[in-house]
């Protein structure tokens, strides 16, 4: 696994220069992997209403259900213009939760050499859609 988070991170570094962000100056990449093993990539798109700004990650699953996909299994996320990883928003951490499993790995980094890996489960914790589909 250590092997596609590599790659799903270096795949959101790359996607991240394309993000819209003339507002706050703060570009996200985001690349989720598919159960059959696509990646879908998704950038921030701001907006001068910052309520209509869209993440990174929610992108992603947007493209990727348009593309026909439903199971996500890993994700990675780069914020280039931090030193320090930037998790996913609680909007997003809702949205991942309803389409990754609970033990599906995240990965997050900024522009400095620490890296955050954790789970879905870790990040949306007590979700009662995982607790329901343990059952």
């Amino acid at each position: 696994m250590a092997d596609i988070m590599d790659t799903l991170m270096q795949e959101a570094q790359k996607i991240s220069s394309s993000a819209y962000a003339p507002y706050s100056k703060f570009r996200v990449g985001a690349a989720l992997l598919c159960e059959d093993g696509t990646i879908v990539k998704g950038v921030n798109v701001e907006n001068r209403s910052f309520g209509l700004t869209t993440c990174a990650e929610r992108n992603a699953v947007t493209a990727a259900v348009m593309m026909g996909h439903r199971k996500f299994t890993a994700l990675a996320i780069s914020t280039p213009d931090s030193a320090e990883p930037v998790g996913p928003c609680g909007a997003c951490r809702q949205v991942l939760g309803e389409f990754m499993k609970a033990d599906a790995p995240v990965r997050f980094a900024g522009s400095g050499p620490q890296q955050v890996n954790t789970t879905i489960g870790s990040l949306l914790p007590m979700d009662s859609l995982h607790e329901l589909r343990n059952k």
